[in-house]
């Protein structure tokens, strides 16, 4: 691997002409069975599902009031801006580790080292977060079916009388995880018809919704001030961007050089407007003060006398917000898998199953990891874990977009950035804005995250790495 070496320490990058016959060469690559369609139904699965079903509802509850509308704008803004230059480096690099795997071949080691670090905590925690917030659907359905389950199983300790953990919630990600180690075949066939399921059930919910609005729902709009609406923003940021860890599957895509840029752009445009349409309905029903931060959707449907409709909402959101646990934990295991194939982590967890060619082991870690999260924690501290991460890997991924399109302007590019270099310019300043308004709780755990990978970088990756001349 010596020839590989460009620069010596922790600024050495993998030149982007070698990506595709190095890794094809070590025998540890993925299968390319996935169409156009469905990576966008990936995508879309990663995008809608805990954002409309629960976080509109706890943001508009406790944060920004109707103004939950303007926070979702806000982070789908700079998330558009960041997915432009996802899709630049999508079709140019079509391999399995998304931004960690942009921010190693451009901007160097250590600097991809920490993105993919990063979002091995984050990716684990979005996972929990969407199996607690589809917990909440559940048990909001048994109530309505008059079913009492013990008390020590129906929530995370501290957020109830008597709670212990959240049983439902983590059982499902072990579930999840073992529809992941099926193949991604048979776990994509799984994923589209869940996907065209949810969507019609959010399009039920804006369709029946739109007749029971009351205007007055709406005054005031940022009862919690404009502030209000920027911290929702940060709040509900990670609703906003499955595309990126739909781009982690572009090793196991069939045209990724073609269908990776478009599965992005589609992704995000689909889901903005159902997004849109949905907290305009959610807050129009209710008054902000009385959507249930849970199973807002249900509550507000069962408010104006809907209460079978609610129902249906309930399981609609119980098996739509899957293909987000789906789409995120794929994420989190090809990140994890690129990461020990490069040698920055253990080769034995690069390890795919002889039959199915996915990283069976790192799935499995991962499940039994999100389930503890989602076990234990409560939903507003399991989600303070997953945004600074995302925000700085979208910081890394646009500066890299740049910093590339220079270096190496000649690079075949099956989609371009628009507006170079205004586009991602603006998602860095956006992502970086965002940042300023998480908890200081938020930062200490990055901080804790942070040193402990500082300690496995040297201690382990710097040595180990396929880029040290071993």
């Amino acid at each position: 691997m010596a020839g590989f070496r460009m620069g010596e320490g922790v600024l050495r990058r993998k030149p982007i002409e070698h990506i595709e016959d190095t890794e094809a060469g070590q025998g540890a690559g993925l299968v390319r069975s996935l169409g156009l369609w469905q990576l966008t139904a990936i995508g879309v699965g990663g995008i809608i599902g805990a954002g409309i079903f629960t976080l509109a509802g706890t943001v508009a509850n406790g944060t920004a009031g109707p103004a939950v509308l303007i926070s979702f704008l806000v982070a789908g803004v700079a998330s558009a801006a960041a997915a432009l230059s996802y899709a630049e480096f999508a079709g140019l690099i079509p391999k399995a580790g998304s931004a960690y795997t942009y921010g190693y071949a451009v901007l160097g080691e250590l600097v991809g080292w920490f993105i993919g670090w990063d979002l091995l905590l984050e990716y684990t925690a979005i996972v929990a977060v969407v199996a607690i917030g589809i917990s909440g659907y559940f048990s909001f359905l048994l109530g309505e079916m008059g079913l009492d389950l013990p008390d020590w199983m129906l929530g995370a300790p501290g957020t109830g009388d008597g709670h212990k953990v959240d049983l439902f919630a983590a059982v499902l990600c072990l579930l999840i995880a073992y529809l992941l180690t099926l193949g991604i075949k048979n776990a994509a066939r799984f994923e589209m018809v869940v996907v065209v399921l949810k969507v019609l059930v959010v399009l039920v919910v804006i369709g029946v919704g739109v007749f029971h609005i009351t205007t007055s729902n709406y005054h005031p709009f940022f009862p919690f001030g404009v502030s209000g609406a920027f911290t929702g923003a940060a709040t509900v940021f990670f609703a906003v961007f499955g595309y990126d860890a739909m781009s982690t599957a572009a090793e196991e895509s069939k045209d990724a050089q073609r269908h990776m840029p478009k599965a992005i752009i589609y992704s995000l445009i689909i889901s903005m407007v159902l997004y849109v349409a949905a907290c305009l309905v959610l807050t129009g029903m209710q008054n902000y003060k009385e959507i249930d931060p849970e199973s807002g959707f249900s509550t507000a449907f069962k408010s104006v006398g809907l209460s079978s409709l609610a129902d249906v909402i309930a399981v609609g959101a119980i098996i739509g917000i899957l293909t987000v646990m789906f789409t995120f934990m794929l994420g989190v295991t090809r990140v994890w898998f690129s990461m020990s194939r490069d040698g920055l982590l253990p080769k034995w967890f690069a390890k795919t199953h002889p039959t199915r060619h996915v990283p069976t082991r790192v799935t499995w870690i991962v499940g039994f990891a999100s389930a503890a999260i989602a076990g234990f924690l409560p939903i507003g501290e399991a989600a303070e874990l997953t945004n600074i991460g995302i925000l700085l890997a979208f910081v890394v991924v646009c500066a890299a977009v740049i910093v590339l399109r220079y270096r190496q302007p000649d690079l075949p590019r099956t989609f371009r950035t628009p507006f170079m270099p205004f586009v991602p310019a603006l998602g860095i300043v956006f992502s970086i804005w965002l940042i300023t308004f998480l908890q200081w709780q938020t930062w200490v755990r990055f901080a804790v995250w942070f040193l402990v990978g500082l300690v496995v970088y040297f201690g382990y990756s710097y040595r180990k790495s396929e880029l040290a001349g071993r």
